[in-house]
């Protein structure tokens, strides 16, 4: 299979982030923080784009990874991260989702690059799925005090935000700058997302899959 990340992390990242159609305030809000995660990142309001003018504008503009959030009654429930140019775009329903804006007093959001940490992503799945979202971001700096987690535990990815300080030569404090949430991977198609008809499945959770037996597809059971 040709790596469509061979040259990630060569340059830093170009991310784009916008919403479905008609976003609600919260997920509005929603967006402005997932922006905030990942540094350079720019917002672009949907208005009444279509899907294939908003991928062309980003090809156009150098963008490596279009971001779309989607809501249901207000509550962000989708998360799509398309690869340019030519994919892949992986699909993530989002559960739980606490956003910064929710918990009171957390403070400014660091800018700084994050150090990343990947737990659990240990089957072929996994580690495409832990490639494509390792290079939304840029290659830290060493003196980068903030660090984002993405935890795997029976497919289902905890995401976590904190930023920590040394309080003595032993002991680290941590304090969590939010948003939360988990992810669950539905599917991996090969193209963009223009192509959504014509571009190949590469992977698709079947909901059968889960009575049959309790299958793990992100780590090596």
């Amino acid at each position: 299979m040709d790596d469509e990340y061979k040259w990630a992390g060569v340059e830093d990242p170009k991310i784009m982030i916008t919403t479905s159609r008609d976003p609600s305030s919260r997920l509005k809000m929603f967006a402005k923080e997932v922006k905030l995660l990942f540094p350079g990142a720019q917002r672009m309001n949907r208005g009444n784009h279509e899907v294939g003018s908003l991928v062309k504008a980003c090809r156009a503009n150098n963008v490596t990874d279009l971001v779309v959030v989607h809501e249901t009654r207000g509550q962000p429930d989708g998360l799509m991260v398309c690869h340019l140019p030519f994919g892949p775009t992986a699909y993530f329903t989002l559960y739980n989702v606490v956003m910064r804006h929710d918990v009171p007093d957390i403070g400014t959001m660091s800018e700084a690059f994050p150090h990343l940490i990947f737990h659990n992503f240990t089957s072929r799945l996994g580690r495409r799925v832990s490639n494509i979202l390792k290079y939304l971001f840029p290659v830290p700096k060493e003196d980068s005090k903030r660090v984002i987690t993405f935890s795997n535990q029976e497919d289902f990815i905890s995401f976590r935000h904190h930023t920590y300080k040394k309080t003595d030569h032993k002991n680290v404090a941590l304090t969590e700058v939010g948003p939360r949430f988990e992810m669950k991977l539905y599917m991996i198609k090969l193209g963009t997302l223009e192509n959504e008809g014509s571009a190949d499945i590469e992977w698709r959770h079947h909901a059968y899959t889960n009575t049959a037996r309790k299958r793990k597809f992100l780590s090596v059971e």
